[in-house]
């Protein structure tokens, strides 16, 4: 039985969010940094649960190492759910400013209060032998005219959390990592987690 769970990401920040979660139950947390000559996985599901699944089924099966990975993104009310799957390539490719700045453009003129929107996330959990666990997250918040914050990553710094009266980008890791659509989906995933990792 190994004690090795691959998290299927190259994002140094998401990677350090799950090595806070796994170390302390005593798993060795690797990323796909660890195994450069994996095969890219086209991400063709039509769900984040599809791409994760998609994306966590092939690292399994080339590294044979119990694997999560996660497909998160933003849904944006007024515009029928985008960016959704496609938040990470919305005006390009991972190019954070140039998404977000597709973004407001495209609700240039929409008024504040129908700027709602979900962060979802959507984790998946995969064994070489193909045991599964799934779970899901999400937050509710508005996306702003002009960023905030300086933390995080992606659209963190449109999107605006009433509750807490900040955007992710303005949180801190800490305080997002209590309130984020990954916290969310993690949450629901732990009390499953031990279950899965022994069957």
């Amino acid at each position: 039985m190994t004690n090795t769970i691959v998290v299927a990401t190259n994002n140094p920040g998401k990677a350090q969010e799950f090595r806070a979660i796994f170390e302390p139950k005593g798993l060795t947390v690797k990323t796909l940094a660890d195994f450069p000559d994996l095969k890219q996985v086209n991400e063709t599901g039509k769900t984040f649960t599809e791409n994760a699944e998609l994306k966590a089924t092939s690292v399994a099966q080339e590294t044979q190492l119990p694997v999560l990975a996660d497909d998160s993104g933003l849904m944006v009310d007024a515009l029928n759910g985008e960016p959704g799957i496609y938040s990470a390539r919305y005006a390009g490719d991972h190019d954070d400013a140039k998404n977000n700045a597709k973004l407001l453009a495209n609700l240039a003129g929409v008024p504040a209060e129908k700027r709602t929107a979900a962060f979802h996330t959507s984790l998946v959990l995969i064994k070489p032998d193909g045991k599964k666990l799934v779970a899901t997250g999400e937050v509710r918040g508005v996306i702003l005219t002009a960023p905030r914050g300086h933390d995080g990553f992606g659209y963190d710094p449109l999107f605006y959390v009433p509750s807490e009266g900040q955007t992710f980008a303005e949180m801190g890791l800490a305080k997002k990592n209590q309130h984020s659509h990954r916290a969310k989906a993690t949450a629901a995933m732990l009390p499953k987690f031990d279950e899965w990792w022994e069957a």
